[in-house]
């Protein structure tokens, strides 16, 4: 049986463990710069996002990381980061728990308007998502700056 519950310090190695495998099955292996102690820190005394795990029979098998953003349209917004289940796991519903769970924490917090991104070739992903009859707009590109391009900001 699969719990859903909220990350403890306890799961954040297990957690970064995860964004690696996901990072990997993005085919970005090299991508994760950050450390299970960056992920604490920032995760419990920045308070810089929230974390639910899908654990089963005491090993965490799946995470949804997400935080606050504020939209000038919507007012206070829910972004999911990420949400990943190991190959092994998926097909029992384990992603939809930790969505729904997503979901309605974005209901408790009265957000506008809860986001996320899928990559275009992530056929599964798009599919799950579509069974909420989510939005999925082709139209916005996802712009961004590393972080050698913001340190070399003049």
């Amino acid at each position: 049986m699969v719990n859903i519950r909220s990350a403890t310090r306890a799961d954040i190695k297990a957690v970064h463990g995860l964004i690696t495998e996901l990072a990997v099955y993005e085919k970005e292996p090299d991508a994760v710069i950050i450390s299970a102690e960056d992920l604490e820190r920032h995760g419990f005394e920045e308070n810089r996002f929230d974390c639910f795990v899908a654990e089963e029979q005491g090993t965490v098998v799946g995470m949804a990381l997400f935080y606050e953003r504020y939209s000038t349209w919507k007012g206070p917004t829910i972004h999911l980061e990420d949400l990943y289940i190991q190959p092994q796991h998926r097909g029992k519903g384990t992603g939809r728990l930790l969505f729904d769970s997503v979901v309605r924490e974005a209901k408790r917090r009265h957000a506008g308007r809860m986001e996320w991104t899928v990559l275009e070739w992530n056929e599964p992903a798009i599919n799950f998502y579509k069974t909420y009859n989510a939005s999925l707009d082709p139209e916005w590109h996802l712009g961004t700056l590393n972080s050698a391009q913001i340190q070399s900001f003049q």
